[in-house]
Parts: structure tokens; sequence; C-alpha cells
């Protein structure tokens, strides 16, 4: 009789901490996505900035369609993915190809002191550093719950309700080549 208290209580203590570790996963889980929302609102004002600031750029850059052809693709790409993943991707994309446009408009002295682009080019740098800041609390929060998942003992609750290794929202490859370049200096 006594063992078989001793068995129940084991297992209701068990029990209590899979599940406290099933609710610490979700918690993590819905952080992330959370996290993830901030960063979609943000992404959702850029979107309706890149229009405005093509438009303000193609009387001036005739012979870059190019660059303008990119950003509006990638602008659509961005708006049509669907998860998270798909969405981290697109921007990734977005934001190499705004940094083209970014280099491209160097050429050009009257642009650059056209008001309106200046107005267009400050909000979208204001949403930049603002989407920088909501990327690093989501990749902690990314990061918290990739953790959560790989190790033990949580890692096999994890793997039993489905929770995996999820991506950061990160530079990408191209950005990231650029970065680790040595800045050329010219005097």
């Amino acid at each position: 009789m006594t063992e078989i208290i001793i068995f129940i209580v084991v297992a209701v203590l068990f029990a209590v901490y899979v599940i406290s570790l099933y609710n610490r996963l979700v918690s993590l889980r819905n952080n992330r996505e959370n996290a993830f929302a901030d960063i979609d609102v943000q992404l959702r004002q850029r979107h309706d900035l890149i229009p405005q600031l093509v438009e303000s750029v193609k009387g001036y850059m005739k012979h870059e369609e190019g660059v303008l052809t990119r950003i509006t693709e990638a602008r659509a790409g961005a708006m049509q993915a669907k998860d998270i993943n798909a969405k981290i991707a697109a921007e990734t994309q977005l934001s190499s190809a705004l940094q083209g446009l970014r280099i491209a408009v160097e050429a050009y002295p009257d642009l650059k002191a056209n008001t309106n682009f200046m107005h267009l080019q400050q909000e979208i740098s204001d949403l930049e550093n603002k989407l920088a800041a909501s990327r690093r609390y989501f990749n902690s929060s990314t990061r918290e719950l990739n953790i959560a998942v790989e190790v033990f003992p949580s890692n096999i609750v994890a793997g039993m309700f489905g929770f995996g290794k999820q991506p950061m929202f990160d530079l990408g490859e191209e950005k990231r080549e650029k970065m680790e370049e040595a800045p050329k200096l010219n005097f």
C-alpha cells in the first residue's frame, strides 16, 4: 500500500513537472510571436513609406530602373509572406534592396537636396532604428525559446509536443559579408 502511494505521488510530481515545462515552452513561443508582432507593425509602416520613396526617386533616377524594380518586387514579396520565417527571409531581401537604393542615391546630389525625399529618408531611417531594436528583442525571445527547446529535460517535452528550434531575424549573408569588410578610406 505504501509503495502504491509513493508511486502515485511520484507520478503526480512527474506530471506536474512535465506540465510546467510544457507551459514554459508555450509561454516562450508566445513571447517570440508577440515580439514579431511588434516588428510586423513597423514593417507595415515601412511598406507604406516605400512606394512614396520610390515615386519621389523615379524622376531623378531614370536609368536606375533595376534598383527601383528590385525594391518594388522585394516589398511585394514581403507583404505576401505568410508565416514568421517567410517574413524574415522576405524582409532581409527588402532591406538589401533598400541598401542598394541608398548607394544609388549618392550619385544624385539634386535628389539628396529634395526636401520630400529627405523627409521620407528620415522617416525610413527612424523606422529602421525601431526595427533594429525590435529585432534585438525578437532575437532575444527566440534565443530563450531555442535554449529551452535544446536543453535537458525540456528538450524531451519539446520533442513530444512539436516545439522546434526557430530562426533568428538576422542581417542575411549579403549584409553580414559587407559588414565584415574593412571600410575603404579615401583621403
